[in-house]
């Protein structure tokens, strides 16, 4: 079993020395990174063992094992008994034969994404990197590969930022069903093993205080895990899942984030940690929304994770596409409101990305590169937009269809020019920006700017435009399927 105290004593040595403390104070003088708030576009992976099966989701693991639900009924009728074939038994099966780190990073790259975070270790405990903590992890089992340090070599070629995603919290309780029944989950289960420890909570595990809380040892044991992947990789993100937000994990987290500035700042390099709900203290990392989006533009920094599919973040047989339409009206509308979009994708066992992934990645590509201007360094104008389709704010609405249409703006300013998006094209290539029409100057709230030029990016037509006290009206004769951006020079 690993020795975890020398690596507890050198995270404390290194809190020590600053200039971060694990305290809220020294933490609110975190500042995000301008590379990171200027990206605007990343990848997320869900790739693991858990892509072997391919049912469901990514939540097959615990799922399997939970009597009456699907993934329970499946894995009987396809690999028999659990005690006989059990989550473990799907590790040799994960050979990753065709995963290729640099046709991932291209496409990536052709994608106009901006940084990386593959998942490092989901809910399930195997880690998808070399680790020193536990045997049960990608570069020793399975691929036998070091998949992390793999995709950051061939990112990073392209310029590429990397970051890491840890879900390692949520494996306190996420196997814990396999003890209700006969299984390969049995006790005695020790630190290290793949589906130690196993809990089941006696409260729903959603509670900030749900019992049993996570012991001294599994908090220890998420602390150097996840400070090994910072000093091993160096990611410019750390990205949680939610179960960090527990009452126990609080001390941990603060102990972590002050490690990993820390550690940035030694290395003269950046740090980002994304969180949902109220993990952290508000200022210290980058808030971020799990398939969904605000309704309004913030004054601080932050992040939408979502994913291609509808149905799952892992690849499943039965994936539900987004069109790239749909997710780039997403990407504007979350750019004008002052945050950033990390898009999911879901390999296959075998390393290989699937063709609709391809397609809508392609496609969201060529959209940026002809309107990434209106994205990328840009930052919010006076307001994010106009136009009578609302946006449910909150989590879990991805599935909700938005249907913009003409009359929905997004703004953007970069460059010395104020971008407007149409969100949706106009069947007569004609609309009506309300917001930069002619103003009586005595309403402050109002736009009084000169409006010197216009131009559709993309076309070489040059839209025909007047200006009035309804609004600026545009015609052209551009058509699209996805957003329409003027280009405007103001004065």
């Amino acid at each position: 079993m690993y020795n975890m105290q020398p690596y507890l004593e050198t995270i404390e040595k290194v809190i020590a020395r600053g200039p971060y403390q694990a305290t809220g104070e020294s933490l609110s003088r975190y500042q995000v990174p301008a590379w990171y708030q200027n990206a605007k576009f990343g990848i997320f992976i869900h790739w693991g063992v858990y892509s072997v099966p391919a049912f469901g989701s990514e939540w097959y693991p615990r799922n399997m094992y939970i009597q009456g639900r699907p993934e329970y009924e499946h894995h009987l009728k396809t690999y028999g008994p659990h005690k006989d074939f059990g989550y473990k038994d799907f590790i040799p099966l994960f050979q990753a034969e065709r995963f290729d780190s640099e046709k991932w990073a291209e496409l990536f790259q052709k994608a106009g994404a901006r940084y990386v975070v593959p998942v490092a270790e989901h809910h399930d405990g195997f880690q998808m990197y070399r680790s020193e903590i536990s045997h049960w992890n990608a570069y020793e089992m399975g691929p036998k590969r070091d998949v992390l340090g793999e995709l950051k070599e061939s990112c990073q070629k392209r310029g590429l930022e990397v970051g890491a995603s840890s879900h390692r919290a949520e494996h306190w309780f996420f196997m814990a069903h396999g003890k209700e029944f006969d299984s390969d989950i049995k006790e005695p289960l020790h630190r290290g093993d793949l589906y130690w420890p196993s809990m089941l909570p006696d409260t729903d595990h959603q509670d900030l205080f749900s019992e049993p809380a996570p012991t001294k040892e599994f908090l220890e044991d998420w602390l150097v895990r996840t400070c090994e992947i910072v000093d091993r990789y160096r990611p410019k993100i750390v990205y949680f899942d939610w179960w960090i937000q527990h009452s126990a994990v609080r001390p941990y987290l603060r102990k972590f984030a002050a490690y990993y500035y820390n550690r940035a700042a030694e290395w003269g390099s950046d740090a980002v940690i994304n969180y949902k709900h109220d993990a952290f203290l508000f200022g210290s990392a980058v808030p971020d929304v799990e398939r969904g989006q605000f309704a309004d533009i913030k004054p601080y920094f932050w992040q939408t994770d979502t994913a291609i599919a509808l149905n799952s973040w892992c690849y499943t047989q039965n994936n539900q596409f987004r069109p790239a339409g749909d997710i780039l009206q997403d990407l504007v509308d979350i750019v004008s409101k002052n945050g950033c979009l990390l898009l999911n994708v879901g390999p296959k066992a075998d390393g290989t990305i699937s063709e609709e992934d391809t397609a809508v990645l392609l496609s969201i590509g060529d959209w940026l590169r002809v309107n990434g201007e209106a994205i990328y360094n840009t930052k919010v104008w006076r307001k994010y937009g106009e136009g009578p389709t609302k946006i449910v704010d909150g989590q879990f609405s991805d599935g909700i269809k938005k249907n913009f249409t003409p009359e929905d703006f997004r703004f953007t300013t970069g460059g010395g020019f104020l971008y407007a998006a149409a969100l949706k094209c106009s069947e007569d290539g004609v609309y009506l920006i309300r917001s930069l029409g002619k103003q009586d100057a005595s309403k402050q709230a109002n736009f009084h700017g000169i409006i010197r030029d216009a131009e559709v990016l993309g076309s070489r037509e040059k839209p025909v435009w007047t200006r009035t006290e309804e609004g600026l009206r545009l015609e052209t004769s551009m058509r699209s399927d996805k957003p329409i951006v003027f280009k405007l020079r103001i004065e």
